[in-house]
């Protein structure tokens, strides 16, 4: 599923027009991005929690020559699903 069928999906059952779920979407994802650029874990109960984690700085290899490059530490975004998804695609 992608984002236009998610959309589609959200306006068929709350019975609500495309844009405005379209809308609802994109403000639920803007919001969750906001908070975890801030440092905060976003949880929804039964779904699951988004929250940032350190990743830390590590030596790799370039494939082409297998020449040493070094990658430097990032935050980056996680997912930890809840019990209820967990139940739910067993």
């Amino acid at each position: 599923m992608n984002k236009s069928e998610l959309i589609d999906a959200i306006a068929t059952e709350c019975d609500i027009s495309k844009a405005c779920a379209q809308r609802a979407l994109d403000s639920v994802m803007d919001n969750i991005s906001k908070a975890l650029k801030k440092g905060e874990e976003v949880t929804l109960v039964g779904f699951g929690t988004f929250y940032v984690a350190e990743r830390a700085a590590r030596t790799g290899r370039n494939p082409q020559t297998n020449e040493a490059i070094e990658i430097p530490a990032a935050n980056v975004p996680k997912f930890r699903a809840g019990k209820i998804l967990k139940d739910a695609v067993k």
